[in-house]
């Protein structure tokens, strides 16, 4: 009976007194587990990206290698892993990884939609055709199927245009960019609008009226169908008309005015001689009809010698020596 009692003893002191068990028992993960399948972005392949971290494991960022072109597939072995770890960091511990002997890697990647995509586009078009002529509105003529790009940021350049430029109907050429990266082109029919504020006959214009007290208001519209500029608005030209009857609702175009004559033909006026310091003044009976600032014949009724004169205003004009 003793004896048993000092074995028991025995035994219960060598448990209390054996060394602490490790933490990490057999069945537990490495710290390090590898992915079967990782994506990544255009800045490279990131060892953190191809790992599965156990809860309190940390790991420095280090690059591996470039990233795979987009739309292709590289695999790495776990040993190729360990071997590039070690170069960029020598002092890592490798032993402890775990999972799959190969590794997937691809890109990131998203579907570029049609609504984006128009909306890179207008912006392309706006700032290297349209300018400050008025707001660019385009549509795609066709369905745009969607376009498989990295997720990253995206540009476009523009590769073809008609020569005349934004049209109400045309082809655009195009390319998209990740960075330094092609992604692909394209070519994209298009209808286009360029929106802006232009004078509008509200009532109608009769000719001959002045275009200061014509019934003339701003509307928004399009200027593509329209291939000739408008006049200035509010009109600040005292003497510009109406060359001929405006409709309402037509757009007051340069080609529907011109200038009033404020001198008539067979009219007595005064001209000027400027010769340096010295000034001749004498009258003159004006030949044709002109607007201020435009140059007429003129003649000196004593000598009946015709002479040029640029109109200064209703009753004078300045001849050059």
């Amino acid at each position: 009976m003793k004896s048993m009692v000092r074995f028991i003893l025995g035994f219960v002191l060598a448990l209390v007194l054996a060394p602490t068990a490790p933490r990490a028992c057999a069945g537990e993960p490495a710290p390090f587990q590898l992915q079967a399948e990782a994506q990544v972005d255009g800045t490279g392949i990131f060892l953190n990206q191809l790992l599965t971290l156990s809860l309190h494991a940390s790991l420095p960022i280090l690059r591996l290698a470039p990233a795979p072109p987009l739309g292709q597939t590289i695999s790495l072995s776990r040993q190729q892993i360990m071997a590039l770890a070690k170069d960029a960091a020598p002092e890592l511990n490798t032993t402890n990884w775990s999972g799959p002997e190969l590794v997937r890697i691809s890109r990131r990647v998203r579907q570029l939609c049609e609504a984006e995509m128009a909306e890179m586009l207008r912006v392309a078009l706006q700032r290297d055709y349209v300018g400050g002529r008025g707001t660019l509105e385009i549509h795609f003529t066709r369905p745009w199927p969607p376009a498989t790009v990295p997720e990253e940021p995206v540009s476009l350049q523009l590769t073809d245009l008609p020569p005349a430029g934004v049209l109400p109907n045309l082809v655009a050429g195009f390319e998209l960019w990740c960075g330094k990266e092609r992604i692909g082109s394209w070519q994209a029919p298009l209808q286009a609008r360029v929106w802006q504020e232009i004078p509008v006959a509200h009532s109608p214009i009769l000719r001959g009226q002045l275009l200061r007290e014509a019934d003339i208001t701003l509307e928004r519209r399009d200027v593509l169908s329209h291939h000739e500029a408008c006049i200035q608005f509010p009109v600040t030209d005292k003497w510009l008309e109406s060359a001929g009857n405006i409709q309402a609702g037509m757009p007051v175009t340069a080609g529907l005015t011109k200038a009033r004559p404020i001198l008539r033909r067979g009219q007595l006026v005064e001209a000027i001689f400027q010769d340096g310091p010295m000034t001749i003044s004498l009258k003159v009976v004006a030949l044709e009809d002109g607007a201020l600032g435009q140059t007429v014949r003129v003649r000196n009724p004593k000598t009946m010698r015709e002479l040029y004169g640029k109109i200064q205003t209703e009753d004078l004009v300045s001849i050059a020596l």
